[in-house]
């Protein structure tokens, strides 16, 4: 199943670029945040408040921007593949922020 995705009963999707895997790894770190020194130790995340205080896009694209730039210039390439996953997340928050201020 690593080269590719079961959408429906026929439908195969055989990707080219490991989307499959990526995404794989990408849930996984997810949800490593969320078992975090932070996370567990607060109920609330910083991330919630900024949000509900109306600062989210803000927040979210400034720190996609910081990890952005970051990419390749801190540590090595283990650093950087994390500051990419940093970027996806903060993404994904956004589409949650977005998802919620447009709805239809």
């Amino acid at each position: 199943m690593a080269e590719a995705l079961l959408i429906g009963v026929k439908d195969v999707v055989k990707y080219k670029f490991k989307e499959d895997k990526i995404l794989d790894d990408i849930k996984k770190y997810v949800s490593k945040t969320y078992s975090s020194h932070y996370a567990q130790t607060n109920k609330y995340q910083a991330t919630e408040f900024i949000i509900d205080a109306g600062h989210g896009t803000g927040f979210n694209i400034g720190n996609m921007m910081k990890y952005t730039q970051r990419y390749g210039r801190k540590g090595d390439p283990a650093e950087w593949r994390k500051d990419l996953m940093k970027v996806i997340h903060y993404a994904i928050m956004q589409l949650h922020v977005h998802d919620t201020e447009n709805k239809d």
